[in-house]
């Protein structure tokens, strides 16, 4: 079977954020594939709406076999068993024990309702480019 780059980016801001991070971390390893590399952690300002809460942030590098819509049902699985409730109220983000966001899978671009590779949002994003290119130009 092909193995597929999938870039992820990873966030929390609610709880113990650096355990929520590797649980997530293991949790991809296992349902989505090999985890072949991993950011340090950054701690960042909410982005895009207000809390007192202030984000811990990774991105990393897996191989994986499932396509982008089984990537995408996989991480919003593991979302939920770690205590997310839905990804935004009303279009409004909101504080999270974890968020795992699609931000490349090789070169393609997928343009749907639900699922947008790359990621739309990530060049406007330190908190995805500081840690996105610490792993890309290692």
């Amino acid at each position: 079977m092909t193995k597929h780059e999938v870039f992820l980016g990873l966030g929390s801001n609610l709880g113990d954020r650096e355990r929520q991070l590797l649980t997530a971390i293991q949790l991809i390893d296992s349902r989505v594939g090999q985890v072949v590399r991993q950011s340090s952690f950054i701690e960042t300002k909410p982005w895009g709406f207000q809390s007192d809460h202030s984000f811990m942030n990774a991105v990393i590098l897996c191989l994986t076999t499932q396509t982008p819509r089984e990537v995408l049902l996989s991480t919003q699985q593991i979302e939920r068993e770690m205590g997310r409730k839905s990804k935004s109220k009303g279009g409004a983000y909101t504080d999270r024990p974890i968020d795992i966001d699609i931000l490349l899978y090789d070169r393609l671009t997928v343009d749907e309702p639900d699922l947008k590779i790359p990621h739309p949002l990530m060049h406007e994003r330190d908190f995805v480019m500081i840690p996105y290119n610490e792993i890309t130009n290692s």
